[in-house]
């Protein structure tokens, strides 16, 4: 493929994202534009215009877009392609993905603040009934003694938030400006992520009866433990809280799939769908909570989960829980997720570690 024509390449304006691919030689028989949207429709195809290809959406409400080009060439042979007239990049879970950054965004100040030094160590804990281990990767500031007991954050699927969402960095800056005590994150690896995570209760009941004990023996724990994670790992988070809701003081779910037979048709395919809907269904249908949560949780403007998301808010504040649900301007990614923990996930822990609890004293050893 050749490159692009002077003037030829994608454009944004306050209204419209004007796609180009560039194809003066006319080596490309069809052209797609996949957005990190709506995951469950065909890409909207381009058309031929003079010098390659185009296609003209409205702006979603989004501050940042992550896309591809989907296309198909004379010799029948396919592939999904970043965008070569934009150099701007961003890592996902599936590769390099070209990103738009629209006017007025900005990355969280925290990306760039001089962040607390903090070590790592890896944990593979045996569960009976569950394969393969499960592996934790346990995150420590530097700075504090190996048995001194400090507040717990578990996060599911740990090493790609921690890799693509820089989330110890998260951590680690905002103990180095005092706005959190220092406190350990414990990255949990998602193993067989489908399964494990789709209200699986063989998953929920190791965490709590088998992992969760486990972390406390290999590092003191003070105050309130809390368990965080985004789609399916919100899902699971809640799945375990409800199972045991006496092991957790605090969740923070972001774009959770709280999948339900009228609100998402379109995950039927999933494997784990009919457990995901009983298991909200059942939520719904539960008595007021015998202990009562500080729940946080944000979904963006443009994810098809917003809706399962605002219902599942009002459910669990319904049974008793304190919840604040964030509706931000990104969509399903980890740049997403990452971009709103501060202030969304910062508020929470300021609320659930105050600093009268940071040292971890006696009534700060369960919330609930």
């Amino acid at each position: 493929m050749n490159g692009p024509a002077v003037g030829f390449g994608t454009a944004v304006t306050a209204a419209e994202v004007t796609f180009q691919l560039p194809d003066t030689a006319g080596e490309v028989a069809s052209a797609s534009v996949w957005l990190d949207l709506d995951h469950h429709s065909a890409p909207p195809r381009m058309r031929r215009v003079p010098g390659g290809w185009e296609l003209r959406v409205a702006r979603p409400p989004v501050q940042r877009l992550e896309y591809l080009f989907a296309v198909e060439y004379h010799d029948g042979t396919q592939a999904m392609i970043c965008d070569p007239t934009n150099q701007a990049r961003t890592p996902t879970a599936f590769g390099d993905h070209s990103v738009i950054q629209f006017p007025g965004y900005r990355e969280p100040a925290w990306l760039t603040s001089r962040p607390a030094p903090g070590s790592s160590v890896s944990i593979a804990i045996q569960v009976p009934g569950l394969s393969p281990d499960a592996a934790v990767r346990l995150w420590s500031p530097d700075g504090v003694a190996a048995r001194a007991a400090l507040p717990l954050l578990m996060l599911h699927d740990g090493p790609e938030f921690d890799a693509l969402a820089s989330f110890t960095r998260f951590s680690s800056a905002l103990i180095a400006a005092g706005r959190l005590p220092p406190h350990r994150v414990a990255l949990l690896g998602p193993g067989h992520r489908d399964r494990w995570y789709a209200a699986n209760p063989c998953y929920s009941n190791a965490l709590t009866s088998v992992v969760l004990p486990r972390l406390r023996e290999a590092a003191p724990v003070a105050g309130p433990v809390v368990l965080a994670g985004a789609s399916l790992g919100a899902l699971a988070a809640l799945h375990a809280a409800a199972a045991q809701p006496t092991a957790f003081g605090a969740l923070f779910l972001q774009s959770g799939s709280f999948f339900r037979a009228d609100t998402d048709p379109q995950e039927r395919a999933f494997a784990g769908f009919e457990a995901v809907a009983s298991f909200v269904g059942q939520l719904g249908q539960a008595p007021p909570a015998a202990a009562r949560l500080d729940i946080g949780m944000t979904c963006g403007l443009a994810e098809e989960n917003l809706d399962n998301n605002r219902l599942m808010a009002a459910t669990l504040a319904g049974l008793g829980h304190q919840v604040e649900l964030a509706e931000v301007p990104d969509a399903h990614t980890f740049a997403g997720w990452r971009d709103a923990l501060d202030p969304h996930l910062a508020d929470l822990l300021g609320r659930v570690w105050p600093p009268g609890r940071r040292r971890g004293g006696a009534g700060a050893a369960r919330m609930a």
